[in-house]
Protein backbone atom coordinates (compact mmCIF):
# COMPACT_ATOMS: atom_id res chain seq x y z
CA UNK A 1 0.00 0.00 0.00
CA UNK A 2 1.60 3.00 -1.17
CA UNK A 3 1.65 6.21 0.23
CA UNK A 4 -0.18 7.88 -2.84
CA UNK A 5 -2.79 5.20 -2.49
CA UNK A 6 -3.33 5.79 1.16
CA UNK A 7 -3.83 9.86 0.01
CA UNK A 8 -6.04 9.12 -2.72
CA UNK A 9 -8.51 6.64 -0.16
CA UNK A 10 -8.42 9.71 1.87
CA UNK A 11 -9.49 12.34 -0.34
CA UNK A 12 -11.76 10.45 -2.90
CA UNK A 13 -12.05 6.53 -1.89
CA UNK A 14 -13.59 4.69 -5.07
CA UNK A 15 -10.74 6.15 -7.34
CA UNK A 16 -8.22 4.58 -4.75
CA UNK A 17 -9.38 0.81 -5.52
CA UNK A 18 -10.42 1.68 -9.08
CA UNK A 19 -7.91 -1.63 -10.52
CA UNK A 20 -9.20 -3.59 -7.55
CA UNK A 21 -12.44 -4.54 -9.66
CA UNK A 22 -15.77 -3.62 -10.07
CA UNK A 23 -17.24 -4.98 -6.84
CA UNK A 24 -14.69 -3.37 -4.93
CA UNK A 25 -15.49 0.08 -6.82
CA UNK A 26 -19.56 0.15 -6.41
CA UNK A 27 -19.04 -1.03 -2.66
CA UNK A 28 -16.59 1.95 -1.83
CA UNK A 29 -18.89 4.08 -4.29
CA UNK A 30 -22.16 3.62 -2.37
CA UNK A 31 -20.62 3.61 1.07
CA UNK A 32 -19.00 6.80 0.22
CA UNK A 33 -22.44 8.16 -0.74
CA UNK A 34 -24.00 6.87 2.73
CA UNK A 35 -21.01 8.71 4.58
CA UNK A 36 -17.37 9.86 3.87
CA UNK A 37 -15.43 7.73 6.98
CA UNK A 38 -17.34 4.40 6.13
CA UNK A 39 -15.78 5.02 2.06
CA UNK A 40 -12.40 5.62 3.58
CA UNK A 41 -12.50 2.65 5.98
CA UNK A 42 -13.87 0.24 3.28
CA UNK A 43 -11.21 1.49 0.88
CA UNK A 44 -8.34 1.79 3.24
CA UNK A 45 -9.07 -2.26 4.35
CA UNK A 46 -9.64 -3.31 0.34
CA UNK A 47 -6.48 -2.11 0.21
CA UNK A 48 -5.09 -3.91 2.97
CA UNK A 49 -6.07 -6.85 1.28
CA UNK A 50 -2.74 -7.22 -0.54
Amino acid sequence: MSCLRVLLAIIFPPLAVVDKGCGSFLITLLLTCCGWVPGVIAALVILNND
